[in-house]
């Protein structure tokens, strides 16, 4: 069997995809529960969080492995197989054990070196084994990589590279300024009262809000996070707990709104937020139109206009990259070559100067088009920004509303983004944000141990792999040793129970010398890269049975599951 993950994340995937392909804590466990019913798979375990979605599973084929668990990828997610795969991404043996592990350290978060991901690594572990999906190989490789995370943080400076998600955002709500200046004296509204939420409220206490109002659906848990923050000895916040259907007063009081829930819908539309913003302000709430630097057009302002283009090009959208992909974007590769083909053949004739349009500028046209359905068949859509490039000099009014959304997928309509005093922070600008953020030297010496520690994992795997087989061995040599006892027992009924000790003794140690050297130097070429044959070796050299063996590595597993922790 060997180690499969297969998986999207931020780094491979727009957010506008991970929102959609967010997997619901029901939805965790039936992938789970599907993945190790399925034929390839036997172990399974699945790291959900708001920026990435893996499934990780011991399978005994590479080629079926991958095809199975993107295929319940894709159907637990609700997202087309079609339209997932260019995002999704697979990593095997020795190179799946190196991805959780840099998982584990913080080096593929969002956020470099935040430290959150080990307690969501930790729950992946707790929800496995609960539903006894988690066997040798998943134990053993979550748990190492709990300890190789812990290890980075504890060596190294990673923790200075970056923070949590949540303090990140609102750096980025500050906007530069000190977050603990921007934050004092602000009344906050947290909506949700998870692990991500409670640690958003905790860290907006410490940065010194005068307030916090909690809401949640199950109001009981709002209660019991608004009493934890209010009798916090480090902080002197008043907090409170509101239900759900009070957000509405509440955000109309509120500084700071962080939000993060598991909704499938949104929590705040942009049409709440702006009535918000009215309420504060007294002034009716205007959309702001961020003026971008020009664009190419793809075939000239009137290009959508004549009746036989296959494409409506009037309905064209700021927000996309240049040369005209917004009014491509998201069009199928075939609908793209029949506009290719309705520019080459000039059927655009007259622009709005009413010359007519030069030649070269046709084939110009044809080419990019075609260059843009090359990109649509190749991974599936035209690359998307959500918002222009803003020109040189562009200023936003004054927020007079912060909001911070966690959630994956958002709670908090992003046309909020648009929206006079008001300053949205999602998960997708912060993917925006951290692209550009400093690396620490800390990451080299991170991915160091990374690295060892990888090569140790394969080492201890591949030694754990040959031990049943070596354990068969030594069985077999016993029995042996035991029939010959028994035989010589028949044949010398006159000795005494001393010279049959010392008989016994002596044919032990020199069954014991004949093996320990060739099972002591085949352990140690097993834990080698390559080594997995040694044990199909020992098994034809000495003719052990195989179902000894698997009886053997059987027993092994149980004995080792009994005292595993979380």
């Amino acid at each position: 069997m060997s180690l499969l993950v297969v998986g999207l994340s931020h780094r491979s995937a727009p957010v506008s995809v991970l929102e959609r392909a967010a997997l619901s804590a029901d939805a965790q466990v039936k992938l789970v529960q599907d993945t190790v019913a399925a034929e390839p798979a036997t172990e399974a375990a699945v790291l959900a969080t708001c920026n990435r979605i893996e499934l990780y599973a011991d399978v005994d084929k590479f080629h079926a492995g991958v095809a199975e668990l993107s295929t319940l990828l894709a159907q637990h997610s609700g997202v087309g197989l079609d339209e997932l795969t260019p995002y999704l991404y697979v990593h095997y043996e020795d190179r799946a054990v190196h991805h959780l592990f840099s998982v584990a350290c913080g080096l593929d978060s969002m956020v470099v070196g935040e430290g959150q991901i080990l307690g969501q690594i930790k729950d992946s572990l707790a929800r496995a084994q609960e539903l006894h999906s988690a066997g040798r190989l998943m134990n053993d490789l979550f748990q190492q990589g709990l300890r190789v995370g812990k290890r980075a943080h504890s060596e190294t400076g990673i923790d200075r590279a970056g923070q949590s998600l949540v303090t990140f955002g609102l750096e980025q709500l500050a906007a530069g300024a000190d977050v603990e200046t921007w934050a004092t004296g602000k009344k906050a509204l947290v909506i949700g009262a998870g692990s991500m939420s409670s640690l958003a409220a905790a860290t907006l206490a410490r940065a010194g809000v005068a307030e916090i109002v909690v809401a949640n659906r199950t109001f009981d848990r709002a209660e019991r996070l608004a009493q934890i923050l209010s009798e916090g000895d480090d902080t002197d916040v008043a907090a409170r707990a509101v239900p759900m259907d009070a957000v509405p007063g509440e955000l109309t009081r509120a500084d700071v709104v962080v939000s993060c829930t598991g909704a499938t819908g949104l929590v705040l539309t942009a049409e709440a937020v702006a009535a918000a913003v009215e309420g504060r302000t007294g002034e009716p709430v205007t959309e702001i139109d961020v003026p971008s630097a020009p664009k190419q057009p793809l075939a000239g302002p009137s290009l959508g206009a004549d009746e036989n283009c296959p494409l409506d090009l009037a309905a064209e959208q700021s927000g996309f990259s240049v040369l005209g992909e917004a009014a491509v974007a998201g069009m199928a590769a075939a609908e793209l070559e029949q506009h290719a083909a309705w520019v080459d053949n000039g059927t655009v004739d007259i622009r709005e100067t009413g010359r007519r349009t030069p030649q070269a500028e046709i084939e110009a046209e044809a080419e990019l088009i075609g260059a843009l359905a090359a990109t649509a068949a190749r991974i599936g859509r035209i690359p998307e920004r959500r918002r222009p490039e803003p020109v040189a000099g562009f200023v936003r009014p004054a927020p007079a509303l912060f909001l911070l959304d966690l959630a994956m997928p958002r709670d908090i309509d992003a046309a909020a983004h648009r929206l006079a005093g008001v300053r949205l922070v999602d998960i997708e600008s912060l993917a925006e944000a951290s692209a550009d953020a400093p690396m620490a030297a800390d990451v080299d010496q991170v991915r160091r141990i990374v690295s060892d520690e990888v090569a140790a994992f394969g080492a201890a795997q591949r030694a754990a792999h040959i031990t049943p087989t070596v354990v068969a061995l030594r069985t077999m040599a016993a029995d042996v040793v035991a029939g010959e006892i028994a035989r010589l027992d028949g044949r010398l009924p006159d000795l005494d129970e001393r010279q049959r000790g010392e008989i016994r003794q002596a044919v032990h140690r020199v069954v014991d010398k004949l093996l320990h050297a060739p099972t002591v130097r085949v352990k140690q070429l097993a834990a080698e890269p390559g080594g997995a044959g040694y044990a199909d070796a020992l098994r034809t050299l000495f003719d052990l049975d195989p179902e000894t063996v698997a009886a053997v590595s059987r027993a092994v597993d149980s004995t080792t599951e009994k005292d595993r922790p979380v």
